[in-house]
């Protein structure tokens, strides 16, 4: 059976410490680089006006997405780099895109736009450039973080949306900042989710969103946007695990979700610490539960439990008997777990959601099903690999 992709976040991207339902807005934050930006600070970005709120019908096209969003794309380069006969506008050593989340001047990008260079200037339009500090990176997830020194009134921070409600055919822009200074935009369809997608030196980062809209170096590291005008991934010209060579029309951003929590921590800490259980899990379907009268009717079906793990230092226990319904192929006679910390757990997304609250060295207590007997097992949770 093919390894799935879908809950390799629950073995090894999930993110500590930052709370599930944090988002980055600092709307109210002014401070520049010597602010006092605080965990406590982060909450929910607010939609702006002329964006509908995510639960509204209304969807914006692709000039009012641009038109709300663009200016708060900036390009990054390497300073290092310049041509020191070359005029300025050609002087510059372009890494990619990224984009503001707060009025305290902190823009995210892909740690691979911004590989070993040093000396990072960002420019918003024309000739200004603002040199950036780096606040933090996380390779394992493919997220770096800088900061500028920069007026609130002069920054526009982007609003971030839900990537756990990206579904496949949802139309999606993808907004970077060129080598021209000019800001670009590539329109096309979510393609896949939950797709794994290889790190540099880090493995394999968990529930990349896979687009057919146009990803290339200079839009790398900047927004992939809904058409509610909301983030819900960051850009990253990666390959997809298992594919030797990017195809065109086939592009991947990390998923917004994952990048509140990385730069929560980032913020508070400057570092990031992943917990890790250790397993791969499919979801229990109310026609696999009838068909193979299972104790329970929903769940997660352990599917793979990782040699020396957290999952397997607490004995969790693997399917073996391999199925097919409608389809998709399982692996049955493993645990089914229901529920996680008293909460129960009907998907991937909820089991992530509480681990994310953690971090490594916690306790996870989990109520699964072994056979036809429900206990608890409780479980240490690890570090992740990288």
């Amino acid at each position: 059976m093919e390894q799935r992709d879908v809950v390799r976040v629950l073995g090894g991207v999930v993110v500590a410490g930052a709370g599930a339902g944090l988002a980055l807005a600092g709307a109210a934050l002014t401070g520049n680089l010597g602010g006092t930006t605080t965990i406590a600070q982060i909450a929910a970005t607010p939609t702006p006006a002329a964006a509908p709120s995510s639960n509204g019908a209304r969807e914006l096209s692709v000039q009012q997405i641009y038109r709300l969003d663009a200016p708060g794309v900036v390009q990054i380069t390497d300073g290092d780099a310049r041509k020191p006969a070359a005029p300025l506008a050609s002087s510059r050593q372009s890494l990619g895109s990224g984009f503001v989340i707060d009025k305290a001047g902190h823009i995210v990008t892909s740690n691979r736009v911004l590989g070993a260079a040093r000396n990072l200037q960002v420019s918003f339009s024309g000739n200004d450039e603002l040199d950036a500090v780096v606040v933090g990176k996380d390779p394992s997830t493919d997220v770096a973080l800088l900061q500028v020194d920069a007026h609130s009134r002069s920054l526009s921070p982007l609003p971030l949306g839900d990537s756990d409600e990206v579904q496949v055919g949802d139309p999606v822009v993808a907004i970077g900042n060129d080598l021209s200074l000019s800001r670009t935009a590539t329109v096309g369809v979510v393609s896949a989710v939950q797709r794994g997608i290889d790190s540099p030196g880090a493995g394999t980062s968990a529930r990349a969103i896979q687009t057919d809209a146009e990803i290339n170096r200079a839009n790398s590291g900047g927004p992939l946007i809904n058409t509610h005008g909301q983030v819900i991934g960051v850009s990253s010209q990666a390959v997809s695990s298992g594919i030797a060579q990017a195809s065109p029309g086939m592009g991947f951003a990390i998923p917004i979700d994952i990048v509140k929590s990385v730069v929560a921590q980032l913020i508070d800490t400057g570092k990031v610490q992943h917990p890790f259980l250790g397993i791969e899990a499919l979801p229990v379907t109310p026609a696999l539960a009838r068909t193979f009268s299972l104790p329970s009717d929903y769940g997660l079906l352990v599917q793979l439990v990782t040699p020396q793990s957290a999952a397997a230092r607490a004995t969790l226990r693997a399917g073996r008997t391999a199925v097919v319904v409608s389809g998709e192929s399982y692996r049955l006679g493993g645990d089914i777990i229901v529920a996680a910390n008293g909460l129960p757990i009907t998907s991937e997304a909820a089991l992530r959601n509480v681990i994310e609250t953690m971090k490594p060295g916690d306790r996870l207590a989990l109520r699964l099903w072994r056979g036809n007997r429900e206990e608890t097992v409780r479980v240490t949770l690890g570090r992740a690999p990288g």
